[in-house]
């Protein structure tokens, strides 16, 4: 049965309260029944003491006053602990309608610095971008060279790609070009695992520095199967050489260094060929905010039927105040006397 008042969200640190009872029998035994005189005694009476040892011993009053108080404290601290709260809000939960597989070229044209910093960094900030703006979407990702891995499968816990993301380098692809095709057989074998009635996308980010037959077929696939393919380009139309792993740069027997460019034309039939748009990546939210308004229009994010949830107000920080008030007075003392000494 749903709790429906005031109660405590954990009752357990009630027992806490307990250890209360046995310090106070033992403040009532000590009291009352003085342990054997110390040697000391036998040189002085009992109203000299204090002068000699620089101590005095508490009066009854002054053990219970001091009991009272360190025990409102903890009273206060454990009631803290054991959190009241009252009031609540229900919430009805909604479940994200679709999904959109990231496809991130790791090639190592990526590593070209004709956008600051790199072609590959860029795109990661478009990505942290994307999911800085995302609430309603599931999200995947994958990264590709000539072959796909997947980073991520599709998730609501868009934060485990944020994770891993600063980790995503060219230094993953062992061989080197890139093979779309392939990056796309893995989204759609993720894709596929989705709700039916989920809208199904697919966001590219690449410079669009390869050459493969066969891409238009693969694209027109997809939008048979009610794929959007949407297409982020990274890069310029003046391209830049392309490092090497050595630490130099890539050259063609001949031809001098390799020059990447980003290749718009093709990347934008993609894009027209997939259903989608095509955006060239900028620092902006404008080109990522596209992307997944169209995403979130192909299925709204939609009520969980019969199920919500209960948000309490928490209310531990009304005991907090007054604790840290009491608590002031000996703190104040502790500074003075360390000062003294």
């Amino acid at each position: 049965m749903a709790e429906t008042g005031f109660h405590f969200a954990e009752p357990a640190w009630l027992l806490a309260l307990l250890v209360l009872i046995p310090v106070a029998l033992w403040l009532q035994f000590s009291t009352t029944i003085r342990s054997a005189r110390g040697r000391i005694q036998r040189y002085a009476d009992n109203h000299l003491l204090p002068h000699l040892t620089a101590t005095r011993e508490l009066s009854s009053l002054e053990r219970w006053d001091r009991f009272a108080r360190w025990g409102l404290l903890w009273v206060l601290a454990v009631l803290a602990m054991a959190g009241p709260r009252w009031d609540f809000t229900d919430v009805r939960l909604f479940r994200p309608g679709s999904d959109l597989v990231i496809l991130l070229d790791i090639s190592r044209s990526m590593e070209v610095g004709d956008v600051a910093p790199t072609r590959l960094a860029r795109a990661r900030q478009e990505i942290q971008d994307l999911i800085t703006q995302n609430r309603d979407v599931r999200i995947g990702l994958i990264a590709f060279a000539t072959v796909a891995h997947v980073v991520s499968p599709i998730t609501d816990d868009s934060q485990s790609i944020l994770n891993v993301l600063p980790a995503i380098s060219t230094d993953l692809a062992r061989l080197q070009g890139s093979r779309l095709r392939e990056a796309l057989d893995r989204s759609i074998q993720l894709l596929a695992g989705q709700p039916e009635d989920s809208g199904h996308s697919i966001l590219l980010i690449s410079d669009g520095d390869f050459d493969e037959p066969g891409l238009e077929d693969k694209v027109r696939y997809l939008t048979s199967e009610g794929i959007h393919l949407h297409v982020l380009g990274i890069g310029t139309s003046d391209g830049g050489p392309v490092p090497a792993p050595t630490g130099d740069w890539l050259t063609e027997r001949g031809r001098g260094r390799v020059i990447s460019r980003l290749n718009e034309s093709l990347l934008e039939s993609l894009a027209e060929q997939g259903n989608g748009i095509y955006r060239e990546a900028n620092f902006r939210d404008g080109d990522t905010g596209d992307v997944l308004q169209l995403a979130r229009e192909l299925a709204p994010a939609r009520a969980v039927d019969d199920e919500q949830t209960r948000v309490w107000n928490e209310r531990f920080y009304w005991l907090l105040t007054p604790l840290l008030l009491l608590l002031l007075p000996p703190i104040r003392r502790l500074f003075r006397t360390e000062a003294r000494s």
